[in-house]
């Protein structure tokens, strides 16, 4: 189906629809997928001629979004969807490029801390985000303990130095960093692997964009979705020279590097991705996620989570032709 569309405005460059996109921090390669649909033109292909406006400590996206400001922004994961709803925010998720939250905890080797069970004995270095939603459900799902907890300000000087310690982290970037500024391979903890089984990176646009534009709003998902595939699979080179373009502090081996932890780890592609297609999202892992962040008391139970999100423009099975088999 997606030839076909790409092939109907194949001809009408001079017809294509604007579209802003913020993704929610600054240009990396787990941006990758929408960089990709830029610089290989399939957004042209799909009646589209979006605009990347990358994240940062000045740029909230989902604020914009919600202002009317850019068509479609990132998501980081699901809680920030329970949050919308909560505060009824008109924004709903209509994809989900990673079906797996690469969120971790880090831990030295070696040391009594090389099981999963053996963490919440150490010292843990926790940012705020992740103090108010995922340390709340280890907390209640594993008996990790507040009084354990120190600040993590995004420096992993204090984790290098204390060997006892672990530190939160994303599988594709903070590992890297500390091999090259620790000299060793830290042991690696995915907590999807454990239970944490939100959604991650995932596509938002508003409620208004859903009812008035539809086809827009499947143009951008199919288009993005293509975008991850040939981000993958296909040659990167042009997206990689824009992300370094929109973020010059990014180097080559940090974008190698995470490259190489989503494919290995299914990060995009996996679970329902591998039948369903990129961006899928299911009712039963909305709603097992659900479940365990209000036991957790992350999110009140009482919610109507399932406003925050539809499946109307997913799990087509767009681009799966482009995996290698």
């Amino acid at each position: 189906m997606f030839v076909a569309i790409a092939l109907l405005f194949a001809g009408r460059a001079q017809a294509l629809d604007k579209v802003s996109f913020a993704t929610n921090w600054r240009a990396q390669a787990e941006h990758g997928g929408f960089y990709q649909a830029v610089a290989d033109g399939t957004y042209a292909r799909y009646g589209l001629d979006v605009t990347i406006m990358q994240g940062g400590p000045q740029l909230n996206a989902r604020l914009l979004l919600a202002a009317g400001k850019v068509n479609f922004a990132m998501g980081a994961n699901t809680i920030q969807m329970f949050e919308s709803v909560q505060q009824n925010v008109p924004v709903v998720t209509v994809a989900s490029m990673f079906q797996l939250d690469p969120m971790i905890l880090m831990s030295h080797p070696g040391v009594g801390l090389d099981r999963f069970d053996d963490l919440p004995k150490a010292t843990a270095f926790i940012a705020s985000d992740m103090r108010a939603s995922a340390w709340q459900w280890l907390k209640q799902a594993y008996g990790f303990m507040d009084k354990n907890m120190r600040p993590y300000n995004f420096n992993s000087a204090p984790f290098l130095a204390d060997k006892n310690s672990i530190q939160q982290g994303y599988l594709t970037s903070e590992p890297y960093a500390i091999e090259r500024e620790g000299g060793f391979t830290p042991n690696i903890f995915l907590l999807a692997d454990y239970g944490y089984d939100g959604y991650s990176t995932t596509i938002e646009t508003r409620a208004d964009a859903i009812a008035k534009t539809p086809d827009l709003v499947q143009r951008f998902v199919d288009a993005s979705i293509i975008g991850w595939y040939n981000y993958l699979y296909g040659d990167n080179a042009g997206a990689n020279d824009l992300i370094k373009r929109d973020n010059p502090e990014m180097t080559d081996g940090q974008i190698a590097y995470s490259i190489a932890k989503m494919k290995a780890r299914g990060i995009v592609v996996s679970g329902d991705a591998l039948t369903q297609g990129v961006g899928v999202i299911t009712d039963a892992r909305m709603k097992s996620f659900f479940d365990k962040m209000a036991k957790a008391g992350v999110v009140p139970s009482d919610i109507d989570y399932k406003r925050g999100y539809t499946l109307r423009f997913i799990g087509k099975k767009v681009g799966m032709e482009l995996r290698p088999k």
